[in-house]
C-alpha cells in the first residue's frame, strides 16, 4: 500500500524498497523454482540466484524478496537489471542478479505465513547468513520513518518499506506493509500527445519534453493522474495549438503534435538511462511556460 507519509509507532520497522523484480524463490527436493509475480519460473535466467539457493541450509523452502542489479554507489538500478535480461520480452540470464530476501514463508516442511514478521524475520536472518553472497538479507532499520525516507531519497533510492512487526504474512493491500516513494516533480513542455478512445478525456499519453541548453528533447511520456473532467479539458486546449509535425524529434511516434508552449507538472521516480521518465504522473499545468519553469537537463 502506498502512503505519503511513513507511519509512525514501535510497532514498525523499515526497509530499503529495491528497485527490481519482485520474486519468490521456492527450494524443492526436485530442485529451485524462481516464482515471478506473473507465475513463470525464471530460475533459468536468474542462475546464480539458483545456485545460491540450492546451497542454502535448508530441505526445503520459500523466500519473497527482490531481484536487483547494483550500481557503482550500490543502489539497486531497474534498468541495468532489464539490460541484464535482454530488455523487455528479452530471454538473457541476468547473471550478476542478487536477491534481497525480505520474508521467509516456509522452511523445512512449516508454512511459517501465520507467524508474526518479527518471528519470520528471525528465522529469515538465521539462514541468509553468507555476507557479500548472491542472497542476502534485506537488512531492517530501526528508527523515525521519516528521517529514514528523507535520507533515502537524498542517496538516490527508490523510497522505504514499513511493515508491522506483529502481522502474519497476508496478500493484498491490508496495510500490513506499506511504501513510501522518492517522488520528484518537474515542469515539462507538452510537444503532443498520442489519442485513445479508452483514455479519460481521450488522452492515452502526453509527450513530453525538457531543456539541453537552447534545445529541446524528448523525455517521453505520461499516461495516468487525468481525470475524465481534466483530460477532456486538456485534449481541447492542446487541439488548438495543433500543428502539423511534431516541434523536436520525437523518433517514429504517432500523435497530435503541438506547438511547445503549455507546460505540465508532472511527477516522476527516476530516470531511465536512455533520459526517459520513469512512472511518471499528470499533476497538472503551469500558469506560465517561461523557461524558468522548464526542466533543464545537465550537460
Amino acid at each position: 500500500m502506498l502512503v505519503s507519509k511513513p507511519p509512525i509507532g514501535s510497532q514498525w520497522i523499515f526497509e530499503v524498497k529495491w528497485d527490481g523484480y519482485r520474486l519468490a524463490v521456492h527450494k524443492e527436493p526436485a530442485g529451485v523454482r524462481i516464482i515471478t509475480r506473473g507465475g513463470h519460473d525464471w530460475a533459468d535466467r536468474f542462475p546464480a540466484i539458483a545456485q545460491a539457493a540450492a546451497a542454502m541450509d535448508a530441505e526445503t523452502l520459500i523466500l519473497d524478496g527482490e531481484a536487483v542489479v547494483l550500481d557503482e554507489q550500490g543502489r539497486s538500478d531497474f534498468g541495468a537489471l532489464q539490460q541484464a535480461l535482454g530488455g523487455r520480452g528479452g530471454k538473457r540470464r541476468a547473471g550478476e542478479a542478487l536477491f534481497y530476501a525480505f520474508d521467509l514463508l516456509y522452511l523445512n516442511g512449516h508454512d511459517l505465513t501465520r507467524m508474526p514478521l518479527h518471528d519470520r524475520r528471525a528465522m529469515l536472518e538465521a539462514i541468509c547468513h553468507v555476507p557479500g553472497g548472491v542472497i542476502r538479507l534485506s537488512e531492517e532499520i530501526g528508527g523515525d520513518g521519516a528521517q529514514l525516507l528523507k535520507v533515502a531519497c537524498n542517496m538516490g533510492l527508490e523510497g522505504i518499506i514499513g511493515k508491522k512487526l506483529d502481522k502474519p504474512y497476508r496478500s493484498g493491500r491490508l496495510g500490513d506493509w506499506v511504501k513510501a516513494k522518492c517522488v520528484q516533480s518537474e515542469g515539462f513542455v507538452i510537444v503532443g500527445y498520442e489519442p485513445s478512445r479508452d483514455a479519460l478525456g481521450g488522452i492515452g499519453r502526453l509527450l513530453l519534453a525538457a531543456r539541453k541548453g537552447d534545445a529541446l528533447v524528448y523525455v517521453g511520456g505520461v499516461g495516468t493522474g487525468f481525470t475524465a473532467r481534466s483530460g477532456t479539458a486538456l485534449r481541447r486546449q492542446l487541439d488548438a495549438i495543433a500543428i502539423p509535425k511534431p516541434a523536436i524529434d520525437v523518433g517514429k511516434r504517432k500523435g497530435v503534435f503541438v506547438k511547445p508552449i503549455v507546460v505540465a507538472e508532472v511527477e516522476f521516480r527516476a530516470w531511465t538511462r536512455d533520459g526517459k521518465l520513469r512512472h511518471a504522473s499528470f499533476k497538472g499545468l503551469r500558469e506560465d511556460a517561461d523557461a524558468a519553469t522548464i526542466y533543464q537537463i545537465k550537460q
